[in-house]
């Protein structure tokens, strides 16, 4: 099945029939909360909307989809009694108010919306995604891939709606955004320290800068009141992508930045912040989040830390990025240890992104990446000494290699995804002999993913927007597309059933892929969600996914129901 899918979200007001019966099949089982119906007067009834609801006090929310016929039924199981706000996503419409329902125990409420088209452009551009906004505006598909740079920090909207002429962004707004570390928001800015590698780039840089300036001064409003080009947006779910139930967890503070996510054995998720020196666990029984400060190696670096995975000793260890160092925390202790690189490799530059320990038990070497020198490290666990594997230091003048993710496979030999030059790498852990193997598709950006079971490198290509394999045995690829242009997918998972999951920083979709028939299922996040790491829990039936909203400091967790 080939779904599309797009979004709006406002607060709504809602004909409330409290008292009114459920469904048959519902009210017999007692299984309904809260039901009701959605539609317009353009459309009637209307599928693929999204019902957001908030019991007061809590903090997380429960989403469910409207089916073919608009009805939507949020299961007892997840709505507690109480008084509920209420929130709706449809592509292209708007209701006229704020909205509540009180749910009780003993009978379900329903509450019936009613739609209307949205017709003012200004009010339409602010319910755009990344994705609808790299549609919609004008340009070579070269000038707007420049935009997928953008979003590490924050959306489009902000672009679009700007004044900046093209002599503003060259002099004085992107020579700042280049200064920030990639971890910033914009209620959280960081400084990168590596301002003199940014100034040696020279002309170059310059040239660079004025072009994209002059492009960002044409799609924005720095000479017209209104965009001069059609707004754009995708079709609602649709089927299978409307049978889904998505948990949306709060995070403390509005900072905080949970980049990755992962589920241990007892269902705990755990993050890394990427923006901060801390580090959470998250108890989605309750929905409470603990904390931990992680050690901050060097003073007047940006903080916060990427990569979580799990030894298979269930410790957990972390890329530090700037602060140029590894980290194993052991969850049965709540201690971290901290490895910091060699002083010849722990410079402005270092950036320690990537920590993978998922086959340490082969050898007792942990491996890591090193962003700011495209170089690999391997960390001896018992003597706490890193060596330095550098894949290109043969490379010609004018090469540009970029190691972005590592994956071991179960004999410890490293692979690599290379988003500069659009290769997999690979490092023989016993030779150290580094073999690269070229991608089908130019630019594929190749980014995060996984090593399956079958010894099978699973990957994103965020430039090429396809799921990417490689078969480490036949050393072959295949590659699938998304349904949805600019879905830019980050990293990639694969279930228990082999089917391969992944989302992106651009559309809100989180794309559920059949390799076997290539039919791809769309379900559409609540809200704007800033997809990075994604991760599957194959301990439940059907699968769970989790993600991290890295800009809405929360915590996603989708439910397919088949």
């Amino acid at each position: 099945m080939r779904i599309k899918s797009t979004w709006l979200v406002t607060t709504a007001v809602m004909t409330l029939g409290f008292g009114l019966a459920p469904p048959a099949a519902l009210h017999a089982q007692g299984s309904a909360a809260l039901t009701g119906q959605v539609s317009s007067a353009e459309e009637g009834a209307m599928e693929g909307v999204l019902v957001t609801a908030r019991r007061t006090g809590a903090s997380f929310t429960v989403t469910v989809v409207t089916d073919e016929k608009g009805h939507y039924s949020f299961p007892a199981s997840r709505l507690e009694p109480g008084h509920y706000t209420l929130a709706v996503r449809a592509a292209g419409y708007d209701t006229d108010g704020a909205l509540a329902a009180d749910v009780s125990a003993d009978k379900a409420a329903t509450a019936d919306v009613k739609l209307h088209k949205i017709d003012d452009p200004k009010k339409l551009a602010s319910t755009l995604s990344n994705g609808e906004w790299i549609m919609s505006v004008p340009g070579s598909d070269q000038q707007k891939m420049t935009l997928t740079n953008c979003v590490s920090c924050h959306t489009l909207e902000r672009i679009v709606r700007s004044t900046h002429d093209a002599n503003e962004f060259a002099t004085q707004v992107l020579p700042r955004m280049a200064g920030y570390a990639n971890q910033s928001m914009p209620i959280h800015p960081q400084k990168r320290h590596a301002e003199r590698l940014l100034e040696e780039r020279g002309d170059q840089r310059t040239q660079a800068q004025q072009a994209m300036a002059k492009f960002l001064a044409s799609i924005n409003l720095s000479e017209h009141d209104t965009w001069q080009y059609p707004l754009q947006t995708l079709p609602r779910p649709k089927g299978k992508a409307t049978h889904v139930i998505i948990t949306e967890y709060d995070l403390p503070r509005p900072t905080a930045e949970p980049h990755d996510v992962i589920v241990d054995r007892q269902g705990i998720a755990w993050y890394s912040n990427f923006g901060e020196q801390t580090f959470g666990r998250l108890d989605p029984k309750t929905g409470k989040v603990t904390e931990f400060p992680v050690p901050e190696e060097k003073k007047g670096w940006p903080t916060g830390m990427l990569a979580l995975h799990a030894d298979k000793s269930d410790n957990i260890w972390i890329g530090m990025m700037y602060q140029g160092a590894m980290a194993k925390f052991d969850p049965k202790t709540d201690q971290f240890q901290v490895f910091n690189l060699p002083p010849d490799m722990n410079k402005d530059m270092a950036q320690v992104n990537m920590v993978r320990a998922e086959s340490e038990d082969v050898d007792g070497k942990v491996w890591s990446q090193n962003n700011g020198f495209a170089a690999i490290h391997r960390l001896d666990v018992a003597t706490g000494k890193i060596e330095t594997i550098a894949p290109f230091k043969n490379a010609g003048v004018g090469e540009n290699h970029n190691i972005y993710d590592i994956m071991p496979d179960s004999k410890n030999n490293l692979y690599f995804t290379d988003i500069a030059a659009d290769y997999i790498g690979r490092v023989d852990a016993k030779t150290e002999e580094v073999k690269l193997y070229p991608l089908p598709t130019k630019p594929a950006g190749p980014r995060r993913g996984m090593m399956d079971s079958q010894e099978r490198v699973w990957f994103g290509e965020y430039r090429g927007n396809k799921i990417g394999m490689f078969d480490t045995k036949s050393e072959t690829f295949k590659e699938w597309k998304m349904p949805t242009p600019w879905s830019a997918p980050y990293d990639v998972v694969v279930d228990k059933n082999g089917e391969a999951w992944t989302g992106s920083m651009l559309n809100d979709l989180v794309d559920r892929l059949d390799p076997k028939t290539g039919q791809v299922t769309e379900y559409l996040m609540p809200r704007e969600t800033n997809i990075r790491r994604v991760f599957v829990d194959n301990s439940t039936n059907p699968v769970t996914f989790w993600v991290g909203n890295n800009h809405r400091a929360s915590i996603v967790k989708l439910e397919p129901l088949d």
